[in-house]
């Protein structure tokens, strides 16, 4: 409900409607009744993302939205993060992941912008390299984004 708060509707039935909606995107309906305390950090990280869905904004602003979910649930939110009408500005530190579910990259090192544009024009092995001084395997797929992966 604290994400109805700027629409100063939290307990009418449109604001209800709208977290019931956002809960379930989530999959955290069963999560409805139980204090925020008692959560884990990924139970806690999906009743966040649900709060900033409740809110019925035309931006969604998502900083490391990620952190403490399982895989499942990594996917699943890339999933709806692309299935979303919303524009979604999202920083993401796995860098395969954001190749895979964003349509463009900002790239930065030390805070300024190395690269902007599609996964492929931004995510090189040479600027990666340039970067965070690993270098990737990147596979190059002929009909979608370029695969990233690092070798120890």
């Amino acid at each position: 409900m604290l994400g109805r708060f700027a629409h100063g509707d939290a307990g009418s039935a449109v604001a209800a409607r709208a977290c019931e909606d956002a809960l379930a995107a989530v999959g955290a309906t069963h999560l409805r009744h139980r204090s925020v305390l008692g959560l884990s950090g990924g139970e806690r990280q999906r009743i966040l993302i649900a709060r900033a869905l409740a809110q019925d904004t035309p931006v969604l602003l998502l900083d490391e939205p990620l952190n403490h979910l399982d895989v499942r649930h990594q996917l699943d939110l890339l999933r709806l993060l692309r299935a979303t009408t919303k524009t979604t500005v999202t920083a993401i530190h796995d860098i395969d992941l954001a190749a895979q579910s964003c349509d463009r990259l900002v790239l930065l090192d030390g805070g300024r912008v190395a690269a902007a544009g599609t996964p492929a024009e931004v995510l090189t092995a040479d600027r990666i390299g340039e970067v965070y001084g690993v270098r990737p395997v990147i596979a190059a797929g002929s009909s979608g984004p370029p695969r990233i992966r690092f070798e120890l």
